[in-house]
C-alpha cells in the first residue's frame, strides 16, 4: 500500500497560511472566499468556521486579542 500525502493534494483556495491567530487575516480570507462563492453573509460564514475550529471560548479570546492589538497587522491599539 502506498502512503498518503499530507493534505491530500487538494487546493482549498487562498488562505492566510502561517498568520498568527488573532490577526484577522484568516477570517478575512475565509470571508472573501465565502463572498466569492455567493454567500449571503460572508462574515457569518467566517465566524461559523472559526467557532467550529476554535470553539466559543477560543473565538472570544481571539476577538479580545484582536481588539487589544495582540496579533500582527491588526487595527488594535
Amino acid at each position: 500500500m502506498g502512503g498518503r500525502r499530507k493534505g491530500g493534494g487538494r487546493n482549498y483556495g487562498s488562505t492566510a497560511a502561517h498568520t498568527p491567530p488573532g490577526s484577522g487575516a484568516n477570517f478575512k480570507a475565509v470571508e472573501a472566499s465565502a463572498a466569492k462563492s455567493g454567500a449571503a453573509d460572508p462574515a457569518a460564514v467566517a465566524a461559523a468556521v472559526g467557532r467550529k475550529k476554535y470553539g466559543k471560548a477560543g473565538m472570544a479570546a481571539l476577538a479580545a486579542k484582536g481588539r487589544k492589538g495582540g496579533g500582527k497587522g491588526g487595527k488594535g491599539k
